[in-house]
């Protein structure tokens, strides 16, 4: 008897069908086939021949779709790798990372014309610089390389270069509006063989788009995570660009990271993998220093606008938030009619006790991480290990009586600066659009030159996507990202500055409010010495056991507050080497409570194995709700 595991669209794993003698010579494993799933009849791809199934009756496969398989070997590989890695059921795997025009074509309906997207001037890359680079293609060896790249226009312009020379490539960028910036740059010169994959298409062009993949018509994809597994026959390469990028980790779902998985794919499939960025993560340095990706530095292109600290402790304010130097540099661009945008930290308002004596701001002493004042029950608390106490009368370095809590919002800001200079500003955060409708409409309304002044958060900066026409970008309240109660805060800090020189032109300034001068951070940035603030970094994460030294692993439990004590007793009675941070709780956005515990340990095993032993506790559970974060950031 033939025997073939299934794998649908839905949160199970492989499920054992047998395949009639009339249909056991063309079913195989990557082929989408049609079996019964309880009542109906549903597609799914077939996942491996099964030789040992199990006992008792089984339904039968009805249909097999196609002469050839959809999903390659490789692709099946990787989906299996996800669901071992994230702990996550193949078929939920299958769902998450799979259109699902890929299983019902949809007929393109006449749209309207999508709204002109900016031009990229990209240019020509030497071939010394990419020399590496195309010999590894050729010999199609596996082997990641992080390529620290001068500007995101550097990165474009290096993957137009690459893809000059190889197709059966996969470009991945971490935002639609990047995607569509390289798509609309490079689809004249490639012609078909291009093709754009993300989830924000219209489904009957997404189709159209999968079957040009399949049938290979299109051999260059071009998209974002939507792309990540797009079914290629054989891959030549595989680029990752903004690699240091928080949206490629998606926190809904299946909690993977896009740049990760591509690094595996790269490694099953023995093909090349590309990670570049302006400011790469550290755990990615932290690769290429040990010696598992191959570090390359690609020579400076553009020039950068200049960068200017400003010290909010001495310096004199228009406003609490807001220094007389910026504000006099706003009025001189806005004279000569040029743009300018102001941005604030990415919650849109700070809160932290800071001392206006020493500077410094009160901090878990467990964690080294700044600790968060919560109003309502009058106690400052550290977020990631839930330690916390009442807020102190006095600054716990100098002991100055002088503290001070620092906020400011978007909505305050947007008023204070029409009053300023008399003009209408475009205001982007969540505030104004969470839908994507309402943020492609922000999108239009920031190209057009009408927008004078723009006051938004990253949110903002990550979707207008690199332009260069703004003359004066100036940070408000970057102490507030560089206070966040996360390990990461400096990293994030720094690639959040070196975002906004793809919006400011080479002509243009930067200017950065800060009560902290002294930090280093500044100092590096200003001087485009990366190297040294990642070496202070990895330092830093050594001392307090953070990763890249460690791994982290985040179990999110709902539903019953009790089962916070059970997982704590499992996790203990599963590996002695698992240090335990919390429980927390929190509400989620949909305003319930949350319990979060986070699992550290040098051991990733050990954090797999305890966090199965959670999932297998509570598998039948109806009242309580457990999801894993494997890698939270």
């Amino acid at each position: 008897m033939s025997c073939l595991d299934i794998i649908f669209p839905i949160n199970l794993g492989p499920l054992t069908y047998r395949c009639p003698d009339i249909l056991k010579d063309i079913a195989a494993p990557g082929m989408i086939v049609s079996a019964q799933l309880k009542n109906r009849i549903t597609k799914g791809v077939v996942f491996r021949k099964n030789s040992a199934p199990p006992a008792g009756h089984l339904k039968e496969i009805v249909q097999v779709h196609g002469e050839t398989p959809v999903f390659s070997k490789g692709i099946l590989n990787v989906i299996s790798w996800m669901s071992d890695y994230y702990l996550a059921p193949e078929g939920l795997i299958l769902k998450l990372m799979f259109p699902r025009e890929l299983f019902a074509r949809i007929r393109p309906k006449t749209s309207s014309q999508p709204a002109p997207v900016p031009m990229l001037k990209l240019f020509a890359v030497p071939e010394t610089s990419v020399a590496e680079l195309t010999a590894s293609i050729a010999h199609q060896r596996y082997q990641t390389f992080l390529i620290h790249a001068s500007s995101s226009l550097h990165e474009y312009s290096l993957a137009r270069t690459l893809l000059q020379s190889a197709g059966n490539a996969i470009v991945i960028l971490p935002e639609i509006r990047q995607a569509s910036l390289f798509y609309e740059a490079i689809k004249k010169e490639f012609s078909e063989r291009a093709c754009l994959l993300h989830s924000d298409m219209p489904a009957g062009k997404r189709s159209v788009t999968i079957d040009g993949i399949i049938s290979g018509r299109h051999d260059i994809v071009i998209g974002t995570r939507t792309a990540l597994l797009a079914p290629l026959k054989k891959l030549s390469f595989m680029m990752v660009l903004h690699e240091h990028s928080s949206s490629y980790k998606i926190e809904e779902g299946v909690r993977f990271n896009t740049r990760d998985v591509a690094v595996m794919r790269g490694f099953i499939e023995k093909i090349p993998v590309m990670l570049t960025s302006p400011v790469p993560s550290i755990d990615s340095w932290f690769n290429a220093q040990s010696g598992k990706y191959r570090p390359l530095a690609l020579e400076p292109t553009v020039q950068r606008p200049k960068i200017k600290i400003v010290d909010m402790r001495f310096s004199k304010k228009v406003k609490p938030y807001l220094s007389k130097a910026l504000v006099d540099a706003a009025k001189k661009y806005l004279q000569k009619a040029e743009r300018i945008m102001f941005v604030i930290n990415r919650r849109g308002h700070s809160t932290m006790l800071l001392c206006a004596e020493c500077g410094s701001t009160e901090k878990c002493t467990a964690c080294g991480i700044p600790l968060v004042l919560h109003k309502d029950r009058n106690l400052v608390r550290c977020h990631y290990c839930g330690k916390s106490r009442s807020v102190p009368e006095s600054c716990s370095t100098c002991k100055s009586p002088n503290l001070s809590l620092l906020g400011a919002g978007t909505q305050k800001i947007e008023e204070d600066m029409r009053e300023l200079f008399g003009m209408e500003p475009l205001r982007f955060d969540s505030d104004r659009a969470k839908r994507k409708t309402a943020i492609r409409q922000l999108v239009d309304e920031a190209a057009l030159d009408a927008s004078k002044i723009m006051i938004g958060t990253k949110m903002m900066t990550r979707h207008i996507g690199p332009s260069g026409s703004f003359s004066l970008a100036g940070m408000l309240t970057i102490d507030g990202s560089l206070n966040i109660p996360d390990f990461r805060a400096r990293e994030k800090t720094y690639s959040e500055i070196t975002d906004l020189l793809d919006l400011v032109g080479p002509q243009g300034e930067i200017i950065i409010q800060t009560r902290f001068p002294q930090e280093p951070l500044f100092r590096h940035i200003r001087d485009n010495d990366y190297e040294t603030f990642a070496r202070e970094e990895l330092s830093m994460r050594k001392a307090m056991n953070f990763p890249p030294y460690s791994r982290l692993l985040n179990v999110l439990v709902s539903g019953n507050a009790a089962a916070s004590d059970t997982i704590l007793k499992i996790v203990h009675e599963s590996a002695r080497d698992i240090e335990v941070l919390g429980p927390i709780e929190r509400k989620t956005k949909k305003g319930a409570i949350e319990s979060s515990i986070l699992l550290k340990s040098r051991d990733r095993k050990a954090l797999h194995a305890a966090a199965r032993s959670v999932l297998e506790t509570f598998r039948n559970a109806k009242d309580i709700e457990i999801r894993i974060d494997v890698d939270p950031q």
